[in-house]
Protein backbone atom coordinates (compact mmCIF):
# COMPACT_ATOMS: atom_id res chain seq x y z
CA UNK A 1 0.00 0.00 0.00
CA UNK A 2 1.80 3.61 -1.12
CA UNK A 3 0.28 5.42 2.24
CA UNK A 4 0.16 3.40 4.89
CA UNK A 5 2.60 4.14 7.29
CA UNK A 6 3.21 0.64 9.03
CA UNK A 7 4.33 -0.45 5.22
CA UNK A 8 6.54 2.03 5.70
CA UNK A 9 7.70 1.33 8.94
CA UNK A 10 8.14 -2.04 7.63
CA UNK A 11 10.58 -0.56 4.94
CA UNK A 12 12.51 1.42 7.04
CA UNK A 13 11.12 4.69 5.28
CA UNK A 14 9.89 5.44 8.64
CA UNK A 15 11.87 5.53 11.58
CA UNK A 16 10.45 3.36 14.74
CA UNK A 17 11.99 1.55 18.05
CA UNK A 18 12.10 -1.74 16.58
CA UNK A 19 12.32 -4.42 19.52
CA UNK A 20 12.01 -7.68 16.80
CA UNK A 21 12.27 -8.46 13.62
CA UNK A 22 12.58 -11.50 11.30
CA UNK A 23 11.57 -12.01 7.54
CA UNK A 24 7.73 -12.09 8.13
CA UNK A 25 7.11 -9.87 11.34
CA UNK A 26 8.45 -6.37 12.75
CA UNK A 27 7.51 -5.50 16.44
CA UNK A 28 8.05 -1.54 17.48
CA UNK A 29 6.74 0.34 20.62
CA UNK A 30 3.70 2.63 20.11
CA UNK A 31 4.68 6.13 19.56
CA UNK A 32 1.30 7.06 21.75
CA UNK A 33 1.25 4.42 24.73
CA UNK A 34 -1.81 3.42 26.59
CA UNK A 35 0.68 1.74 28.77
CA UNK A 36 4.01 1.44 30.10
CA UNK A 37 4.54 -1.75 28.02
CA UNK A 38 2.58 -0.67 24.78
CA UNK A 39 4.27 -2.45 21.79
CA UNK A 40 3.03 -3.59 18.27
CA UNK A 41 3.47 -6.56 16.17
CA UNK A 42 2.67 -6.18 12.31
CA UNK A 43 3.13 -8.43 9.34
CA UNK A 44 5.97 -6.97 6.79
CA UNK A 45 3.48 -8.02 4.06
CA UNK A 46 0.34 -6.02 3.40
CA UNK A 47 -3.12 -6.89 5.06
CA UNK A 48 -5.46 -4.20 5.77
CA UNK A 49 -7.61 -6.03 8.80
CA UNK A 50 -7.54 -9.13 10.72
CA UNK A 51 -10.01 -10.71 8.04
CA UNK A 52 -7.64 -10.08 4.76
CA UNK A 53 -4.77 -12.50 6.50
CA UNK A 54 -7.62 -14.85 7.49
CA UNK A 55 -6.14 -17.50 5.13
CA UNK A 56 -2.57 -17.15 6.91
CA UNK A 57 -2.72 -19.09 9.76
CA UNK A 58 1.03 -19.82 10.29
CA UNK A 59 1.13 -15.60 9.60
CA UNK A 60 -1.19 -15.34 12.35
CA UNK A 61 0.38 -18.18 14.73
CA UNK A 62 3.23 -16.52 14.57
CA UNK A 63 1.94 -13.24 15.64
CA UNK A 64 0.24 -14.42 18.65
CA UNK A 65 3.32 -16.68 19.46
CA UNK A 66 5.31 -13.91 19.43
CA UNK A 67 3.03 -11.75 22.49
CA UNK A 68 4.53 -13.85 25.09
CA UNK A 69 8.25 -13.39 24.61
CA UNK A 70 7.77 -9.76 24.03
CA UNK A 71 6.09 -9.72 27.35
CA UNK A 72 8.80 -11.62 28.81
CA UNK A 73 11.47 -9.19 27.31
CA UNK A 74 9.15 -6.03 28.73
CA UNK A 75 8.76 -7.27 32.00
CA UNK A 76 5.12 -8.20 32.26
CA UNK A 77 4.66 -10.90 31.35
CA UNK A 78 2.44 -13.91 33.33
CA UNK A 79 4.20 -15.03 36.48
CA UNK A 80 3.14 -17.06 39.49
CA UNK A 81 3.21 -16.77 42.97
CA UNK A 82 4.38 -19.35 45.80
CA UNK A 83 0.50 -20.60 46.28
CA UNK A 84 0.55 -20.72 41.98
CA UNK A 85 -1.71 -17.34 41.86
CA UNK A 86 -1.06 -15.70 38.59
CA UNK A 87 0.43 -12.43 38.73
CA UNK A 88 1.35 -9.44 36.22
CA UNK A 89 -0.11 -9.98 32.58
CA UNK A 90 -0.35 -8.08 29.66
CA UNK A 91 -3.34 -7.59 26.90
CA UNK A 92 -3.11 -8.28 23.30
CA UNK A 93 -5.62 -6.59 21.18
CA UNK A 94 -6.53 -6.86 17.39
CA UNK A 95 -8.52 -3.76 15.98
CA UNK A 96 -10.79 -5.31 13.05
CA UNK A 97 -12.69 -2.57 11.30
CA UNK A 98 -13.89 0.87 11.91
CA UNK A 99 -16.70 -0.38 14.17
CA UNK A 100 -13.95 -2.80 15.77
CA UNK A 101 -11.53 1.16 16.40
CA UNK A 102 -9.40 0.06 14.11
CA UNK A 103 -6.91 3.77 13.13
CA UNK A 104 -4.37 2.17 10.87
CA UNK A 105 -5.57 -0.64 7.78
CA UNK A 106 -2.37 -2.49 8.19
CA UNK A 107 -3.31 -5.98 10.18
CA UNK A 108 -1.13 -5.17 13.92
CA UNK A 109 -0.97 -6.76 17.48
CA UNK A 110 -1.08 -4.57 20.33
CA UNK A 111 0.91 -5.86 23.37
CA UNK A 112 -0.24 -3.78 26.70
CA UNK A 113 1.34 -4.47 29.92
CA UNK A 114 2.05 -2.61 32.79
CA UNK A 115 -0.26 -0.26 34.40
CA UNK A 116 -4.07 -0.97 33.54
CA UNK A 117 -5.80 1.80 31.45
CA UNK A 118 -8.39 -0.75 30.42
CA UNK A 119 -9.85 -1.85 33.78
CA UNK A 120 -13.54 0.21 34.81
CA UNK A 121 -14.13 0.79 31.06
CA UNK A 122 -16.57 -2.34 30.14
Amino acid sequence: MENCIFCKIAEKKIPSTTVYEDDDLLAFKDINPAAPVHLLVIPKQHYATLQDAAGEPALLGKMLALAPRLAEEFGCAVGYDADGAPSAGYKTLINSGPDGGQEVYHLHLHVIGGAHPWRGQR
